[in-house]
């Protein structure tokens, strides 16, 4: 696959010369409370770092270069504190992109979706543990998180979004919005996600539709844009090895 990242390039470009704020969604959920979203547009950029740091380090240089801001959200497996730490210090969002259901369910050989909502008070004791160690160590307050949608979740038909059906852990975590929540979701007008070749996006090319909407929230992968072999393939493997044994 060809590097994507020019493209990216391009539609911040495009997005820019249209007159788009190109934001993070914490910024974004300060600016709707605040009544800003209803007079601006928006493209909220989200990134979900499910792996290749490599090209997550490519895709900050890429919108620092055009002062874009931007959601970077990290499983515990591609943590990277000092890369955090500098998309924080630019005035990016690094946070949490949890997946503690699907965890659990792996490993304990839970299958059934019902045992697994019955467990969802111990779930919910190991994501609070790995958010404040996470704050701990980035030394930021995480105001937003993302759920990661894993194989398990899919044959569970369970999304790790249900950890935070709980206010009472939300207040006590401090997280004042999770990306899937309709509270944020009800202020975009379009959401599209990036998709393998050859198709790329979904529904459309985000190329498309800008100036066609007030506010879009546009999610991507970096092992979307750019082939790399080492880690994606070690990433593919282990998840092989996770399908078998679960």
């Amino acid at each position: 696959m060809p590097s994507r990242l020019r493209t990216h390039e391009k539609l911040i470009c495009a997005a820019r010369d249209a007159g788009y704020l190109q934001t993070s969604i914490r910024d974004f959920l300060d600016c709707t409370r605040a009544g800003v979203s209803a007079a601006s547009t928006f493209i909220v950029h989200r990134h979900d770092i499910d792996t290749d740091l490599r090209t997550t380090r490519k895709l900050f240089e890429v919108e620092k270069k055009y002062g874009v801001k931007a959601s970077y959200y990290f499983r515990l497996s591609t943590l990277d504190f000092g890369l955090m730490r500098e998309i924080e210090d630019y005035g990016s969002e690094a946070s949490y992109h949890y997946e503690e259901v699907a965890s659990f369910a792996k490993k304990n050989k839970i299958k059934d979706p019902a045992l697994v909502r019955d467990r969802l008070p111990e779930i919910r004791n190991v994501f609070r543990k790995n958010f404040q160690w996470f704050e701990q160590q980035l030394g930021k307050k995480l105001r937003t998180v993302a759920g990661h949608g894993d194989f398990a979740n899919r044959r569970l038909k369970v999304n790790n979004t249900e950890i935070l059906a709980d206010q009472q852990l939300r207040e006590e975590c401090g997280i004042e919005c999770e990306a899937y929540d309709r509270s944020l979701l009800d202020h975009i007008d379009m959401y599209i996600v990036d998709r393998p070749p050859p198709q790329y996006y979904w529904p459309t090319s985000p190329l498309n539709v800008v100036s066609a909407h007030r506010s879009l929230c546009l999610v991507t992968h970096p092992r979307q844009f750019e082939t790399n072999w080492k880690e994606n393939t070690k990433d593919n493997l282990f998840r092989f090895y996770e399908a078998v044994t679960w």
